[in-house]
C-alpha cells in the first residue's frame, strides 16, 4: 500500500493520520501493528500535536536544530541540511491500530516533515498478519 503527498513549500507539515486510517479500514486485519516508510532522504515521519501554528513551530525546530557548517555533499551542499533532519527524525513509523484505527493520543496526529519541497512524497503502509 502507498499513499502519495504532494507538499506545497520549501518546509511543510502535513498530517497524514486520515490517510494512513483510511487505508486501515480496507485491510482485512482489524487489530496490530501498521509500518510506516518514507522513501525519501528529505522528509521525515513522526507524531505531532498539531494545534495552531505548531506546524511553523515544528518546521521552525527542525531547521534550528541542524548546525550551520561548511556542508561537503557532493551534489548539492545547500541540501544537506535537509538529508540531516530526516536522518534524525527518522523516516520509518510503527503504530498499533485497532478495529481499523491508529491508536493515538488526543491531540497526536502522524505527520510527514517536509524539508526540501515542493515535491511529491510517498509513504509505503505495510501490515503484517
Amino acid at each position: 500500500m502507498k499513499i502519495s503527498v504532494v507538499t506545497q513549500e520549501n518546509k511543510q507539515v502535513i498530517d497524514i493520520t486520515d490517510k494512513v486510517d483510511s487505508l486501515l479500514g480496507k485491510q482485512q486485519i482489524k487489530d496490530g501493528i501498521c509500518n510506516l516508510h518514507l522513501t525519501h532522504t528529505t522528509a521525515a515521519l513522526t507524531t505531532a500535536d498539531l494545534d495552531p501554528g505548531t506546524d511553523e513551530d515544528l518546521s521552525a525546530a527542525f531547521e534550528a536544530i541542524i548546525p550551520k557548517l561548511a556542508w561537503r555533499h557532493p551534489h548539492d551542499p545547500a541540501h544537506t541540511p535537509d538529508h540531516i533532519a530526516s536522518a534524525l527524525i527518522g523516516t520509518s513509523i510503527s503504530l498499533p491500530f485497532k478495529n481499523k484505527k491508529l491508536i493515538l493520543g488526543t491531540w497526536q496526529r502522524v505527520i510527514l516533515a517536509e524539508f526540501a519541497g515542493p515535491r511529491e512524497r510517498q509513504v509505503i503502509v505495510t501490515v503484517p498478519g
